[in-house]
């Protein structure tokens, strides 16, 4: 026997699983397990009660003559019970152990009336019990149908299998696991304290507040498209339409509501919660195996209802309660058929009746359930009530498996799907990082991260945070802010406090500004930094920062197939004096021509790749400053020479290995600084002497032999810097030089410092170390301005007591050998060790330093 407890388990989904299960899933439970009590119930009774009760039918012999068949030979029975009888009174106690439903074998007989034959008062079946015990098992399996037999066990079988084909999708491993994922995660999601406060707090405003906020908008872009300045208002206009640029259908700070603070624990478990539905949705929004399975095993149970129901109907009328048999055993008993009774047969075929009903009540369901699964769309899931109904007008609608749970979660209860589409929503995730960001990041732990940068300014530096923390807006006497690798970084209207904020600096960090935000940075903001990986990462209102004078670009400007990716438009950057680009360029862009008539400083690092198309420059007419660093340059670009204002050339990291072309420099009279270090100059030409106005010369780290007597006729001449060469002498010519002031010839070849190297009497600077040098002269005590002096890695023996003159050389700036210096006589070490004044003294350490 089945107790109800262990008959309930067989149908014991876990409670969790209850919000998966429609109406019709649930009602098709109960009838599976009301067929299963049924099943259970007749089983129990067959087992118990079912049995055929058999009596032998007496037939007239064939002559008719009015004696039954059976009382034509003696039975052995008869014989005993006669002889018993004959005896008289000593039978009385075997025939009071006579089984009771053996009939007495004594047959009297009358004369029919009617024709004459012997009528037979009582019928004697002349059996005894174990015979009639073996004809009534025989004829239970001889004349009973297989189905009064077996109907229990069917019903019981076909309920099991409609019962597993119910919940097989909660089994299967495939989709167990994803099932089961999905409500724990809904679970969490429908009972987070984040749910409950971002629909109660950030619910829709009113239509009239909506109509208000968009008016507001569109007179802020009438505003802005009037006050651009001279010559395009109407591209300013369509710069702002753009969907680059965040800022024009934001709200603005003063309309989001404040919302209530959560705790950590709770705000912890929201990120968790947005975290693990974005992995949920992209593991199973790929597939449909959830919904092609639950449809499949709709499809099996309606197959195998109608399968039920025809042969059931076909069965029904071979359950009776009376059945002739003829089991062939009339050389045992003498009978050929026998009369049964089945007394399980009333009771049987009204089980049987009620399982139909039951049967044909489920199959209604499977049908409906089929009608539901192929009339709807059931793999797309749209969340447009809720975007209606909510602030979070960004949740997405969904697809395949991920769609259909949702759509078995609405037959529970909508709530559900409200609820967790919250959880789907970037912009509700965005708020709850606003929340826990400012809570975690208030203005006092702000004001220990504020640091004071060398030009003396206040600078913040936020790395990788979800947001921009209320807090930094606070802080107004701010100079510089820094926001790096910071995904979701807002400037919301709070800025226009920082009064002093002129420079900002955006690493990876698309950031989105606010109306009112973005006229503040257009009226403050001189100086913007911008590091990306992919162009399209430069936010759009970069490019409408109207006074903005300093830009600097770091990332990649080339796509994978090598083709320039364009800037947009330059030209509302009307007051920009310096651009700086450290990319990948093979060309410079085109767009920079919108700056020509006012940039004065173009700096391009191009990080090993070739610059090839430089075309551009000749438009460049204002150009003061120019850098092209590290752009595998072969020789000095023509496009240079039309720079008619250029007052200094770099050509710094490139490949360049003859500068003939120099000559053409006499043109650009405003040229006075010339940077061709680090090259592979072999030599430099004689034309160089026609460059009349240079004052700095930069030929460090090249592959010099000698430096022509020419070179030293460029009287304007203060910064020459020769060092990391192969020279092996320095023209007494060097003498010419009456302005020098910095002279670097270090880690050279050179043997003999001339004498009309002093004659530069406004030295400050003499470098003239890791050479091969065996002695200084001691003229070198008529530099009387010399402030730093580099004399290591030579063949120096001793130095010159004259350095004692150099009044202004302190002993941090003599760079020397220790043993050298300890050879000077005392009173010159002691002149030499006395400071001088802090003014020099600074010069020297930013000097050495600096080298």
């Amino acid at each position: 026997m089945f107790t109800l407890t262990e008959v309930a388990s067989l149908n014991d989904i876990q409670t969790t699983y209850r919000i998966l299960k429609p109406w019709w899933d649930v009602f098709m439970d109960y009838l599976g397990i009301v067929m299963l009590m049924l099943a259970i119930f007749s089983g129990t009774m067959q087992l118990t009660k079912d049995q055929v009760v058999c009596l032998p039918i007496l037939e007239q012999t064939p002559e008719g003559s009015g004696v039954f068949m059976g009382t034509q030979t003696q039975d052995p029975a008869d014989r005993f019970w006669n002889k018993e009888n004959a005896i008289g009174e000593q039978a009385a106690p075997l025939m009071a152990k006579r089984p009771p439903n053996i009939i007495t074998p004594t047959t009297h007989f009358t004369q029919s009336p009617a024709f004459g034959q012997p009528q037979s008062a009582d019928v004697r079946t002349k059996l005894d019990f174990q015979q009639y015990v073996f004809v009534n098992q025989m004829c239970y399996h001889v004349a009973l149908p297989w189905y009064s037999k077996y109907f229990p066990y069917l019903a019981l079988i076909h309920t099991i299998v409609l019962m597993v084909s119910s919940n097989f999708w909660f089994k299967y491993p495939k989709t167990s696991s994803k099932v089961e994922h999905f409500v724990s995660i809904l679970g969490k999601c429908f009972e987070s304290p984040w749910t409950t406060k971002a629909l109660s707090e950030t619910a829709c405003e009113d239509s009239e507040e909506n109509k208000q906020r968009l008016a507001g908008a569109s007179s802020l872009l009438k505003h802005l498209s009037t006050c651009s300045e001279e010559g395009s208002p109407n591209q300013s206009a369509q710069m702002l339409s753009k969907s680059g640029v965040a800022f024009s259908a934001e709200k603005l700070v003063s309309e989001i509501p404040s919302m209530t603070i959560l705790d950590k624990k709770d705000g912890e478990q929201a990120k968790a919660l947005f975290e693990k539905v974005r992995k949920f949705r992209a593991h199973v929004e790929d597939s449909d195996l959830i919904y092609r399975l639950y449809a499949i095993q709709t499809v099996i149970k309606t197959v195998k209802f109608i399968l039920i129901l025809c042969y059931t109907m076909t069965f029904v009328a071979s359950i009776n309660f009376n059945h002739v048999c003829e089991p062939e055993i009339k050389h045992l008993t003498g009978y050929v058929k026998f009369q049964c009774t089945h007394n399980m047969a009333f009771m049987l075929k009204k089980l049987l009746v009620c399982y139909i009903v039951l049967i044909c009540v489920y199959g209604v369901i499977c049908i409906y359930t089929l009608f539901w699964l192929f009339r709807r769309p059931l793999k797309e899931y749209s969340f447009e009530k809720v975007r209606e109904e909510s602030s979070f007008s960004d949740i997405p609608d969904v697809k395949n498996d991920f769609a259909f749970l949702l759509h078995m979660v609405d037959q529970y209860d909508q709530l559900y799907s409200k609820r967790f589409g919250v959880f789907l929503s970037e912009v509700s995730e965005n708020k709850l990082r606003e929340i826990s960001l400012n809570h975690e990041w208030t203005f006092d732990k702000l004001r220990q991260h504020v640091t004071r940068n060398p030009q003396d300014k206040l600078e913040l530096h936020l790395f990788m945070l979800s947001g921009v923390p209320d807090a930094v807006f606070d802080l107004t006497d701010l100079d510089i802010l820094k926001l790096e690798l910071i995904p979701e970084a807002k400037m919301t209207a709070k800025i226009s406090q920082m009064i002093n904020l002129q420079e900002l600096h955006l690493y990876h960090c698309p950031a989105k500004v606010e109306q009112n935000a973005f006229i503040f940075l257009c009226d403050h903001i001189r100086c913007l930094h911008v590091k990306f990986t992919d162009v399209a990462e430069i936010p759009s209102w970069v490019y409408l920062l109207k006074h903005l004078q300093e830009l600097y670009l770091v990332g990649s400007l080339n796509s994978e197939n090598n083709k320039l990716i364009g800037l947009e438009s330059l030209r509302d950057l009307r007051h920009l004096k310096i651009l700086h680009l450290k990319s990948n360029l093979t060309k410079i862009p085109t767009n920079i021509t919108d700056l020509s008539s006012h940039l004065l400083r173009l700096v391009i690092h191009n990080d090993g790749t070739k610059l090839v198309v430089l075309n551009t420059l000749k438009k460049m007419i204002n150009l003061a400053e120019l850098e092209l660093h590290n752009c595998e340059l072969e020789r000095i670009p023509h496009a240079i020479f039309s720079l008619n204002n250029l007052q200094e050339l770099d050509l710094k990291s490139n490949n360049i290995r003859t500068i003939e072309e120099v000559i053409s420099f006499q043109h650009l009279k405003r040229l006075t600084c010339l940077k061709l270090w680090y090259n592979k100059i072999i030599s430099i030409p004689l034309s160089i002497s026609h460059v009349k106005n240079l004052e700095s010369l930069y030929f460090s780290h090249n592959k010099l032999e000698s430096l022509p007597s020419s070179l030293f006729t460029l009287l304007k001449l203060r910064y020459l810097d020769v060092s990391h060469n192969s020279i092996a002498v320095i023209p007494p010519e060097v003498g010419f030089l009456q302005n020098l002031q910095h002279f670097s010839i270090a880690s050279n070849k050179v043997e003999v410092v001339p004498k009309q190297l002093f004659k530069c009497t406004m030295l400050k600077t003499l470098c003239l170390g890791h050479n091969r040098i065996t002695s200084i002269p001691e003229k070198i005590g008529h530099l009387s301005q010399l402030t730093h002096l580099e004399l290591k890695g030579n063949c120096l023996e001793h130095l010159p007591v004259q350095l004692g003159r150099c009044s202004l050389l302190n002993r941090s700036c003599l760079v020397v050998e220790d043993h050298l210096f300890d050879s000077l006589p005392i009173e010159v070490k002691e002149n030499i060790n006395q400071e001088a004044s802090i003014t020099f003294a600074n010069g020297c350490k930013c000097l050495s330093e600096g080298r």
